[in-house]
């Protein structure tokens, strides 16, 4: 009633954010949110699922949600859920990896159709990197996805997440030119497994290098 509708009014954020989980707000409360949030033309998003099978992912779903991020406790029904939606779920291993807590089921998530995303979590309580080539390493030695997965998932995938699939996320014609060159590398799959080794060469930013 105060907070939500200053933000609105004022224009100062593009998403609403929930944490539903064990412990933090509840599947009704998280809807009450979001519904506030879609008053004011913010659009849902949701972290769930890391600490239990809390319901953030249907009440996310239910709420056309663009992404739900974490999701290290997923079973069938969760998965069946989002196959059938528009709602990106986001793995957010950097997080898994701090707290010492069991990794997302990637493996089960796409063999159950679904289209993932990973980002950093990047926060000083659970998550203090911001390191997406971390993020992809630890997508594919312990969640064992490909590189060509893991690499899809943090870009096109994570751009979707965030709304911006058709201007980021991948080298198209029309879209922002943002990319990096590496050193001479082996192949793809070389860049998440060599997780400790400086590769990046050279950057560029719409179409500038950064220098």
């Amino acid at each position: 009633r105060e907070m939500i509708p200053a933000v609105g009014r004022e224009k100062l954020a593009e998403f609403v954010d929930v944490f539903c989980d064990q412990g933090f707000f509840t599947v009704e409360e998280t809807e009450q949110i979001l519904r506030a949030g879609a008053e004011y033309g913010l659009v849902p998003k949701i972290h769930a699922n890391e600490l239990a099978v809390s319901g953030g992912v249907q009440v996310g779903v239910r709420n056309k949600a663009l992404s739900v991020d974490h999701l290290e406790r997923m079973g069938a029904e969760e998965i069946e859920v989002l196959r059938t939606s528009g709602t990106m779920p986001t793995m957010l291993p950097g997080a898994a990896f701090f707290l010492e807590m069991p990794y997302p089921p990637a493996r089960a998530m796409i063999e159950g159709g679904l289209s993932v995303a990973l980002a950093s979590d990047f926060n000083p309580g659970s998550s203090p990197s911001g390191s997406m080539k971390m993020i992809v390493s630890l997508a594919c030695i312990k969640m064992r996805m490909t590189p060509a997965e893991a690499i899809n998932a943090a870009t096109l995938n994570g751009a979707y997440a965030m709304g911006l699939s058709s201007e980021y996320g991948s080298i198209t014609v029309g879209k922002k030119a943002n990319f990096f060159l590496t050193t001479k590398i082996p192949s793809v799959a070389y860049l998440p497994y060599a997780y400790t080794s400086p590769l990046i060469h050279r950057v560029f930013l719409r179409g500038q290098e950064v220098k």
